[in-house]
């Protein structure tokens, strides 16, 4: 099987015809490919979330990340425009979501597509991929450590980050929840409270709690990161994807 890949900056038409950077990766094969939008954690747009959208690629997604500070910032480091972003309350739900829609139309109008599209996010990403898979259409999902989805931030931060726990019955498509034990947000309360929520709506989902891992375990680049944990999780991201996302 031949393994070349293509990375690269692309342009896309988000929310309010705004134009917003992406990051796109897919393998160089004919395809039919399915397709994950990834969606960066609050520290912005960064390498280590580029490295994972490259790492889609190589297990045979066409995948793609949205700028999602973009307007605050477009310097190629991410921590200006993610500190803006965070100083203005966070993206607003409706501006992540016109941007995410871009994002999967941008993976179903690929000829070498397969037509399905699934969704991961880590921190703030987390909890938009869940605010997602409860909008718009994707046939699965995965939630990250994703903080608010339940709870409220701290008074004063983050104002565009409320909970979005009520749009659970709305839930569409699979999702697969990956969280830390020494996590604070969200800590394992309340991922236990969105679990029974999910339950009482009769909604597929696997939720995954690792003892010894914190907040940002994925992280590679970060003193956050837990290997062994980080290295369960990718197994159980490939399998859920595998399952949904297929031809």
């Amino acid at each position: 099987m031949y393994e070349g890949m293509m990375a690269e900056s692309v342009r896309i038409t988000g929310h309010g015809g705004d134009e917003i950077a992406a990051y796109f990766a897919r393998p160089l094969g004919p395809g039919p490919y399915p397709g994950i939008v990834v969606i960066h954690h609050m520290p912005g747009w960064d390498d280590a979330t580029k490295e994972i959208t490259r790492r889609f690629a190589t297990r045979g997604y066409a995948a793609i990340c949205p700028h999602l500070h973009y307007r605050e910032g477009r310097d190629p480091s991410p921590d200006a425009a993610a500190a803006a972003s965070r100083a203005g309350g966070g993206v607003p739900d409706d501006r992540f979501l016109g941007d995410a829609a871009a994002a999967i139309r941008y993976l179903r109008a690929l000829t070498y597509g397969n037509g399905k599209v699934g969704m991961i996010g880590y921190c703030s990403g987390g909890r938009q991929t869940f605010l997602a898979a409860c909008t718009l259409d994707l046939a699965a999902a995965v939630d990250c450590y994703g903080a608010f989805v339940a709870a409220s931030p701290p008074a004063g931060l983050l104002t565009g980050m409320q909970p979005v726990i009520d749009k659970a019955s709305r839930l569409n498509c699979p999702l697969l929840g990956l969280f830390g034990a020494e996590d604070a947000n969200p800590s394992p309360a309340e991922t236990k409270s969105i679990e029974q929520v999910l339950k009482g709506h009769g909604k597929t989902y696997q939720f995954h709690t690792y003892q010894g891992a914190g907040h940002a375990f994925f992280a590679t680049d970060r003193v956050s990161s837990r290997p062994e944990a980080a290295k369960e999780g990718w197994e159980r991201i490939w399998e859920w994807f595998g399952r949904y996302l297929a031809v």
